[in-house]
């Protein structure tokens, strides 16, 4: 559950955390775990969804943590089946700017 909610990660892009914290797999999965479903089945987000992309996106704005998540979605990418055309929406039907293309081959370490 929390590998599928990675690849959200991967669209967002966005996040921020303290300076003297680093972002983890399980901590991004946490945030976006009411994700799950709407990843998965598609249909529209929910409230507490969305709530969690927007955590992600205020958790991920140092470059290291937008890497780490890059790499966090990949691997949920490579083991779980998430909808593509769920994953490229949630940002917008959450109203949240993407920044970023969503390719399940994009290079993490190429990130900004």
């Amino acid at each position: 559950m929390t590998h599928v909610t990675m690849l959200a990660i991967l669209i967002i892009a966005l996040v921020t955390v303290h300076p003297t914290q680093a972002i983890s797999c399980g901590e991004l999965g946490g945030m976006l775990a009411p994700c799950l479903g709407y990843l998965t089945s598609g249909g529209s987000p929910s409230s507490s969804c969305c709530d969690g992309v927007k955590k992600v996106q205020g958790a991920t704005q140092s470059q290291a943590d937008r890497r780490t998540a890059c790499n966090c979605a990949k691997s949920a990418a490579g083991q779980l089946k998430v909808r593509a055309d769920s994953a490229n929406n949630l940002p917008s039907k959450c109203g949240i700017p993407v920044t970023l293309n969503i390719d399940p081959k994009v290079d993490c370490n190429t990130i900004p």
